[in-house]
């Protein structure tokens, strides 16, 4: 596929090399594209090459770094801090689980540091990155679990 630049929003924190848990940064960094999630019926999966499973109400995903399940998926109800990944608005119809801070997991480096559909007007993100989703359908359908995102500053 080559090299290829989209127009993304990224964390409220700016870009950082040294990511915290709860900093609102991106982290600097060349991650890849583990597997994600899809909202059945919000973007079309039809010619997906990526592994993606679909979301449900009971999935969640942990952000408490003292829970032995900290930035991993948990199912919900879950007693420690966490994220739902059925949301009310866009912005999970599709998302790709990126490879901050996964093997090794360290406890307060940054969970859920996902690549997801953007708002409208790109406004800031969580520390996630986040695209138009006519990009993440064309994404979809081209990227591969070889695939970098690079984050630069």
């Amino acid at each position: 596929m080559g090299h290829r630049s989209l127009r993304c929003a990224l964390g409220r924190g700016g870009v950082s090399a040294l990511k915290r848990e709860g900093d609102g940064a991106t982290p600097l960094a060349a991650m890849r594209l583990l597997h994600g999630y899809f909202r059945p019926g919000r973007l079309a999966k039809a010619g997906m090459r990526h592994s993606l499973r679909r979301i449900t109400p009971e999935l969640g995903w942990c952000d408490s770094p003292g829970d032995r399940n900290y930035n991993r998926p948990v199912p919900l109800p879950y007693d420690h801090s966490h994220e739902r990944m059925m949301r009310a608005d866009r912005l999970y119809d599709a998302v790709i689980v990126l490879d901050w801070n996964v093997k090794p997991r360290r406890r307060n480096k940054g969970s859920a540091i996902f690549l997801h559909v953007a708002r409208p007007g790109y406004p800031p993100t969580e520390g996630c990155v986040a695209i138009a989703p006519r990009d993440m359908a064309w994404l979809l359908r081209h990227v591969s679990p070889r695939t970098v995102l690079r984050v630069e500053g």
